[in-house]
């Protein structure tokens, strides 16, 4: 984060995202302040709350892209949630308290693989050793064996062990099987399920009961390709090498000082969102339940205590039938960051099919690709893909950019299901095959709701 400054996080953003120029500035300088505030001295850095966001703008114009993109430039742990999933305590159904908990499990699962990472080279050398025992075990001790002939037969099991681990290195014992005892512990697990959204915490018994009362131990063993071993045992050793203490205290650290969480939809927790639902209590509920998350409380994890008061909360919605202020007060106050996001135009649907990293047409040419087919777009091709994909938006509800998957979808059906019968191995789009397959599917009404 020290070079990531808020410039180079909008040209990374620009590597994916087109348009949306003032929302990337939004969230990059919002994501910079993370990083200076850790940097302040002192009980200050408490104090500084984190800028939370909310973007507002109708689907498929990058909304969620640029809050997941921006989890990605910092390593943080990131998760989305739709706020319509959720109900007030009290009602059936998921708590706003299992977003932290979601986002704590994403952390661990982080934390865990960078640590199982360190130590893998470590962990794989002990695995070869252990590996070596297994093909070729260490010799017993022979009755009335003198010092010299107990000196022969190590240095004769030592020569012969340094072959083995030769002909390991080398692949020469691939094809061998061997076989490997699983060992594990057999905990008894206890969900707890109320409407205090506790349903997501298990009781481990093994941790508790471990100090009172022998584990029972599972042992297994199975047979497996030597490569297939030394991956299985190579995992076991990393688990033993890492400290699961250490894992949850760097997790819940990073949960708390760069966590982010996105929540998408928020705009259907207005309380006159539908009037004729009859489901405003539950939503005014909810906006209450998740005014304290988002201002900063504790929330009891199977991990530990989060306190979310430094979490990153950017919020998003189209907010066609409500607007932000129809939010309760104080949420709105939480959220002093609003920025809006605009419809794409065609220009812009032309630039997303081609300037982004993972642009549709480099998705395309790279699943022709896997059948042994070049797939190539004319420019004015492209433009005509563009064409249609913003007159659908107009003619019917404006999906933005995901218009652009349902009309190259139809305009590739016919190759992507004959491949790879078919003889052709370069495939061309020109502006007129574009146009006669198209041209009748989103100018027929009819037709038109086969698109989408």
């Amino acid at each position: 984060m020290h070079d990531l400054t808020p410039k180079k996080i909008v040209e990374e953003l620009d590597k994916y995202i087109i348009g949306q120029d003032k929302a990337k500035k939004a969230v990059a300088i919002a994501l910079r302040n993370r990083w200076r505030r850790q940097q302040v001295e002192g009980e200050l850095q408490n104090e500084i709350m984190p800028n939370n966001i909310i973007l507002i703008g109708p689907t498929g114009v990058g909304k969620t892209e640029i809050a997941r993109r921006l989890s990605n430039l910092a390593n943080a742990p990131f998760i989305k949630v739709e706020a319509s999933k959720f109900t007030e305590v009290g009602y059936v159904g998921r708590d706003v308290e299992s977003m932290v908990r979601e986002l704590m499990n994403v952390s661990i699962n982080i934390v865990r693989e960078e640590m199982i990472e360190q130590v893998r080279q470590k962990a794989e050398d002990r695995a070869r050793e252990t590996l070596i025992d297994i093909l070729y075990p260490p010799l017993p001790a022979i009755p009335n064996e003198t010092e010299e002939e107990k000196k022969k037969r190590i240095e004769r099991y030592k020569r012969i062990r340094n072959k083995m681990l030769t002909l390991l290195n080398s692949g020469e014992l691939d094809n061998r099987e061997v076989e490997v005892t699983q060992e594990g512990p057999k905990p008894a697990t206890i969900e707890v399920f109320s409407q205090t959204g506790m349903e997501n915490i298990d009781l481990q018994l093994g941790d508790i009961m471990a100090g009172i009362l022998p584990m029972k131990r599972d042992k297994k063993k199975k047979k497996m390709k030597v490569p297939e071993a030394l991956k299985f045992l190579t995992e076991m050793e990393s688990s033993k090498m890492v400290n699961r203490d250490k894992i949850n205290n760097e997790a819940r650290n990073r949960v708390e000082n760069d966590g982010i969480i996105f929540i998408d939809e928020i705009d259907k927790i207005v309380a006159n969102y539908d009037r004729s639902s009859g489901a405003d209590v539950s939503r005014s509920g909810v906006q209450r339940d998740l005014l304290p998350i988002v201002e900063g409380s504790n929330v009891p994890t199977k991990f530990g205590i989060i306190n979310t008061s430094h979490i990153l909360f950017i919020a998003a919605g189209a907010f066609t039938k409500s607007k932000p202020s129809d939010l309760i007060p104080e949420l709105q106050g939480r959220f002093p960051i609003r920025e809006e996001l605009s419809s794409l135009s065609q220009d812009d649907l032309n630039k997303i099919l081609v300037y982004p990293r993972n642009s549709l047409s480099k998705q395309y040419k790279a699943l022709l690709k896997s059948e042994n087919v070049i797939l190539n777009f004319k420019d004015e091709a492209i433009e005509e893909i563009a064409c249609f994909a913003a007159l659908a938006n107009e003619k019917m509800e404006d999906i933005g950019a995901r218009r652009l998957h349902t009309i190259m979808n139809a305009l590739l059906e016919d190759y992507l299901f004959d491949l790879p019968d078919v003889t052709k191995k370069k495939i061309t789009i020109t502006k007129t095959f574009v146009k006669n397959k198209l041209d009748k599917i989103i100018r027929d009404e009819d037709l038109s709701k086969y698109i989408l």
